[in-house]
């Protein structure tokens, strides 16, 4: 018995030890995991830091690059024709943004836009310069926009902050400066296939350097998207260039004989948007806007222009759009409609001496223009189209006797329809082809009821009932008949593009 005891005692003790070193070895590979976890960890925070390091460190870039083919054609008033039926072209455009912080972004777009085998000056060759003759450039509204040469050029740079406690209140806000995206805006966006840029289509679409900043309020009105934003830019400058071959050693200090400062300030007020139904509302006051002006002053045959300071311009608008007409019908949920109207005012400059916009005779030292005031509508649809994964495009707008607006840079051959005192349509087709790469097709037709659609302020953009030249013409009236010659009565633009964005 006490054999039998010792024994078990013996096997017991035996039991324990392995037991024992059984827990010792589990706990010895426990500590062992902690810490290679712990250098796990370490590890990963530190391959963290060096990928938030590099991405603070480079700018990320991408690229959009689209070459067109346009054929473009214009009926002349006097019933000659004018086209080209093979213009092709290649726009790029280098795009760049950095975050160094989450809530501060700089964004850049660098562009280049010409026709095959062409090297235009900067401005298509129709640069602005002092005493319109030198070579200094006294804006630059389509620099980029325009075909114009081999260089690459500066469209976008700008930063924007953005904040989530203004003043204390709780609502999120914005702050940006530099170089606008103030092209393609909302509506005018459809049809170019890209995201909306800052103004509405309907009344801005040009570049110009400036300010913005915008508070969201809906969080203080219980609206879904309401918001405003407080616009400022300046699209020209009167210092006088260095060395600007006049002579003249106060660099950059301001000059008589260069266009004043051309400036505008509005605000942008969206009363709604829940991502379905969007409403945008506009109103600007532009200062001194240019124009050219026949100089009766220096030369009394008329036959020298001058371009100048004629006054300022009103403009306000409001656009509508429906992004899904039927969430319950898939055809429908895609479809896009839209509405916009807008409206514009002339304030001649008061100088008598000074040709005011809209002049009768567009004379300088022909007395004060008229305070004229035009008004423009445009609608549209966009739907998909299927299973190609398409997208099919109708719009039309109408603009009335003194309708201005500031669509110089609209992206078309023939100019901007948007700027149309007549009828102007527009369909096309947008495809998309593999990831990174679409193409489209697209037809725009302008009919003209008066001249100066695509004028400035001046001389140039007063209407002329293109019916009454006709009738004037055909009664012997010589000035008629010489401006017949030179004015557009219908244009046409068809387009096919391959553009690749990645």
């Amino acid at each position: 018995m006490f054999k039998l005891g010792i024994k078990i005692i013996a096997l017991s003790s035996i039991a324990t030890m392995v037991t024992l070193l059984s827990a010792s070895e589990k706990f010895d590979a426990k500590v062992e995991y902690l810490k290679l976890q712990k250098k796990v960890e370490r590890l990963q925070k530190k391959l963290t830091e060096v990928k938030a390091h590099d991405a603070k460190d480079n700018i990320k870039w991408s690229v959009d690059f689209r070459t067109s083919l346009d054929n473009i054609e214009y009926d002349m008033a006097d019933g000659s024709k004018r086209e080209n039926s093979d213009l092709y072209s290649n726009r790029l455009w280098l795009n760049m943004a950095y975050t160094p912080i989450k809530n501060l972004i700089f964004k850049g777009q660098l562009s280049y836009n010409k026709a095959f085998g062409a090297n235009m000056p900067d401005n298509g060759g129709s640069t602005f310069q002092r005493g319109f003759s030198s070579g200094f450039d006294t804006f630059d509204w389509v620099i980029n926009e325009d075909l114009t040469n081999n260089n690459i050029k500066l469209r976008q740079a700008y930063w924007l902050y953005l904040g989530d406690n203004f003043l204390n209140t709780g609502l999120e806000w914005t702050a940006s400066i530099g170089r606008r995206p103030s092209t393609t805006g909302f509506l005018s966006n459809l049809r170019e296939d890209d995201i909306a840029q800052s103004p509405l289509g309907h009344l801005i679409d040009l570049e110009f350097d400036g300010a913005s900043s915008k508070i969201k309020l809906e969080k203080l009105t219980g609206i879904s998207g309401m918001s405003f934003k407080l616009c400022l830019g300046q699209g020209s400058t009167n210092a006088v260039a260095k060395f600007d071959g006049k002579g003249d050693s106060a660099s950059y200090a301001g000059a008589s004989d260069v266009l004043d400062d051309i400036r505008l300030g509005g605000f942008i007020f969206t009363p709604y948007d829940d991502g379905q139904y969007k409403i945008e509302t506009t109103a600007y006051k532009a200062f001194n806007v240019p124009g050219f002006a026949q100089d009766f002053q220096n030369d009394p045959t008329g036959q020298t222009m001058k371009f100048i300071t004629t006054g300022d311009m009103l403009g306000a608008g409001i656009s509508f759009l429906i992004d899904g007409v039927n969430e319950d019908i898939d055809f429908l949920s895609d479809t896009k409609l839209f509405a916009s109207f807008a409206w514009s005012k002339s304030l001649p400059d008061s100088d008598t001496q000074i040709m005011g916009m809209m002049s009768p005779n567009g004379a300088v030292g022909a007395g004060v223009g008229e305070e004229q005031t035009g008004t423009s509508y445009w609608i549209g649809t966009q739907m998909p189209v299927e299973p190609l994964n398409g997208k099919f495009g109708i719009e039309y707008n109408h603009g009335s006797k003194y309708w201005r607006p500031f669509t110089y840079g609209e992206d078309t051959m023939i100019g901007s329809k948007l700027a149309t005192r007549g009828d102007a349509i527009e369909l096309y087709y947008t495809q998309p082809i593999t990831k990174g790469l679409s193409a489209q097709i697209r037809y725009t037709k302008i009919k003209y009821d008066y001249t100066g659609s695509q004028g400035f302020f001046g001389a140039g953009g007063t209407p002329i009932k293109i019916a009454d030249l006709k009738a004037g013409a055909k009664a012997g009236d010589v000035m008629s008949q010489s401006m017949l010659s030179n004015t557009i009565e219908e244009s046409q633009d068809i387009r096919a593009y391959i553009r690749y964005r990645f």
